[in-house]
């Protein structure tokens, strides 16, 4: 798929430099993943083929450690577009984790994701670790949004929620958005907008306590990675950021899909519930 979108190639970037460079960082910044032959498995020799073939047949797949939902009908049967609302004082992580995961997805499936990113007046941001990162778009200019991912920022508990304009655009477009995605504190923004009243979520660790206390009607999980309850999902954040964008590719086109992500990106999946505890709530 052509990316409409010039500064798609962020995350992959940021991941880069994350992996500190090499050849193992210019692999998995080369914008495409390993290799698959038409089962999905990596090429190899034949030996290497067969001993792949007996350890999957000894070794059944367990499945998620989650029930499966149904998607939306209809929703992974079109380009979906993936609306990051970046601020100044975005956190690296929060951002470019999920971002990569949503990137990777246009090389396992068709016709997958478009992903851009959002400032308030479409003018650059600074990340709170200091890179500079140009925004695709304006809150006045953006398309419409599919899914709308709320990355962590260092004022997401406090004077980000006094921005009228931000929290306006947040909730009207949070309303019309078949998911909402918040990483670490930007379950903050999303509960300030009221998108989070009437399902169980999460966020940073450190921070539930205050969490709690600021929104004492919520119903705030503790002890997992994410939790996914109608159509918001929030993260713990940090470097469990990958874990909810990996579920989410799951949940909308399917386990094959996100072992192929997985692959390139390196993560194991499916995960374990040890692993990767989750709640996923059956409504």
């Amino acid at each position: 798929m052509a990316n409409r979108f010039p500064h798609a190639r962020i995350g992959n970037l940021f991941f880069c430099l994350l992996l500190g460079g090499g050849l193992c960082g210019l692999a998995a910044c080369s914008g495409k993943d390993e290799a698959l032959d038409p089962d999905g498995a990596a090429s190899g020799s034949p030996a290497e083929t067969a001993a792949h073939t007996t350890v999957a047949q000894a070794t059944p797949d367990p499945g998620p450690p989650w029930p499966r939902l149904t998607p939306p009908p209809g929703l992974a049967e079109r380009s979906l577009a993936i609306g990051f609302l970046i601020v100044d004082g975005v956190y690296n992580t929060e951002l470019t984790a999920p971002f990569d995961i949503f990137q990777h997805v246009q090389f396992h499936t068709k016709p997958g994701m478009e992903v851009f990113t959002v400032s308030p007046m479409g003018a650059p941001v600074k990340t709170f670790e200091g890179l500079t990162i140009h925004a695709d778009y304006s809150f006045t200019n953006a398309p419409a949004i599919d899914i709308l991912v709320v990355p962590s920022a260092e004022h997401s508990m406090d004077t980000d929620l006094d921005n009228e304009a931000m929290m306006t655009w947040v909730r009207e477009v949070g309303e019309q958005a078949s998911f909402l995605v918040s990483l670490c504190d930007g379950a903050f923004v999303l509960a300030h907008a009221g998108l989070l009243d009437d399902v169980a979520s999460t966020t940073f660790p450190g921070d539930q306590d205050r969490y709690a206390e600021k929104f004492p009607h919520l119903d705030l999980r503790r002890g997992v990675s994410f939790v996914h309850d109608g159509k918001a999902l929030t993260s713990q954040g940090g470097a469990r950021s990958f874990d909810v964008a990996m579920y989410l590719a799951d949940h909308l086109y399917g386990e094959k899909a996100a072992q192929g992500i997985g692959r390139g990106m390196v993560i194991a999946w499916p995960p374990t519930a040890e692993t990767m505890p989750a709640v996923v709530v059956e409504r």
